[in-house]
Parts: structure tokens; C-alpha cells; sequence
């Protein structure tokens, strides 16, 4: 399995069988500047309906939409409810985790997750291989509570996303805080990374990879 990181909360997860799934395509704006999205895709999953997460458009391929749990080529994805904020949706809304197998790995994307999970969720999501996850507060969880969630689902890989670039000018953090004080933390110069089933990591690591567009 492949994943590249396109930019904000999307990325690009391609399957030794070539399936490609896109999560979160976002639409560009004067507070997000990374360049549009172009690739293709069999699948796209959307976590909320906000226009840093719904870009569907921008994906070419004629891609399958997914917004809950469904089968699509062969891939089971889990859709596991949750909120924009920490009051229950009632600020942004709600939110939805995916979970999914590729090639015998368990890769989650939080989406905008917006509070520590409860213990039916913990135990919905299930087994993670691998967790992209927002960091950067404001509009999801902070560092603090990213690390508490990443405490609660135990992942092998962890990806931050949703957090200050050079590029974006949301009133969030950049990836720093959530660093801080963390072991095993690799800084990619590359926006890809390819995990195999049975070689992951023995200790949790985070790897933070470069954004490609």
C-alpha cells in the first residue's frame, strides 16, 4: 500500500491492485492556497460537508462518493460517527471517522475530529494500523488531544494532518506542539510512503510527510 499526502487532509491511498481512494478532497481558497487536486481515484470518502473536505469535483475518474459504510471494489469501509467539536456537533456539525483495509492494513482517517473518542467508539474503529489525524486545533482537536487519541487507538503509523502550512492561513497550529516531547518522530522529505502488512513499525511512530501540492 502506498499513501501520499496531497495536501491539508487529503491524501491518496493506492492498493497493490492499483485501487486509488482519496479522502478529504478540498477546494482551494484565499485561506487555502495548495494547488488544486487532479488526481484520479476509484473511491472518495468525505468526512463533512465543509468545502476543505467535500471537493469531490476536483477528483477525476469518475470515482465511487462514499459518506457511510459500504463495500466498493473489494474494500470494506467503516464509517464510525463523530463531531466537529467537543459539544456534540452543535458548533460545526458532525463528523465521520473511515476505517479501511488495504492490503491487510487498517488505515483510519479522522477526518475533523473534534473531541476524544468515547469507549463505543474506540471500540467501532476497531484495530489501527495506521491514523491520519488532525492536529491542529481550532477547528478539530489540538496536539494535546490528537496524543490522547493516538493513546486510546493505539496505532503503528501515525500521520498528522489539518495543520498550519505556508499555505494555509487558518487560525490553527502548524504540526510543532504536537511533536513536542514525542519519540520516534520521523520528518519525510517525501510526500509518499509504502507500508506492507507484517513490516510495520514495532513502537509507534509518526511520521510527518511532506505535502505535495
Amino acid at each position: 500500500m502506498k499513501i501520499k499526502y496531497l495536501a491539508h487532509a487529503a491524501f491518496l491511498i493506492t492498493s497493490e491492485k492499483g485501487t486509488r481512494i482519496i479522502t478529504d478532497p478540498y477546494e482551494t481558497s484565499d485561506g487555502l492556497k495548495h494547488s488544486a487536486i487532479k488526481e484520479t481515484a476509484d473511491i472518495v470518502t468525505v468526512s463533512h460537508e465543509h468545502g476543505d473536505h467535500n471537493n469531490v469535483s476536483a477528483v477525476a475518474g469518475k470515482p465511487k462518493i462514499v459518506k457511510a459504510s459500504e463495500e466498493v471494489k473489494g474494500i470494506n469501509i467503516k464509517a464510525v460517527a463523530t463531531a466537529h467539536d467537543d459539544k456534540g456537533g452543535s458548533q460545526r456539525g458532525k463528523n465521520t471517522i473511515f476505517c479501511f483495509n488495504v492490503d491487510g492494513i487498517n488505515v483510519c482517517h479522522a477526518g475533523d475530529l473534534g473531541h476524544e473518542l468515547t469507549d463505543d467508539q474506540v471500540k467501532a474503529i476497531g484495530k489501527v494500523d495506521v491514523l491520519m489525524i488532525p492536529v491542529g486545533g481550532f477547528f478539530t482537536i489540538d496536539a494535546a488531544t490528537a496524543a490522547k487519541v493516538c493513546d486510546q487507538l493505539k496505532p503503528r503509523v501515525i500521520i498528522p494532518m489539518h495543520y498550519k502550512t505556508a499555505k494555509l492561513s487558518f487560525p490553527i497550529s502548524d504540526v510543532e506542539p504536537f511533536l513536542k516531547d514525542k519519540g520516534n518522530v520521523t520528518r519525510s522529505k517525501e510526500s509518499r510512503i509504502e507500508l506492507k502488512a507484517g513490516k510495520l513499525p514495532s513502537l509507534p511512530q509518526i511520521i510527518v510527510l511532506k505535502q505535495s501540492l
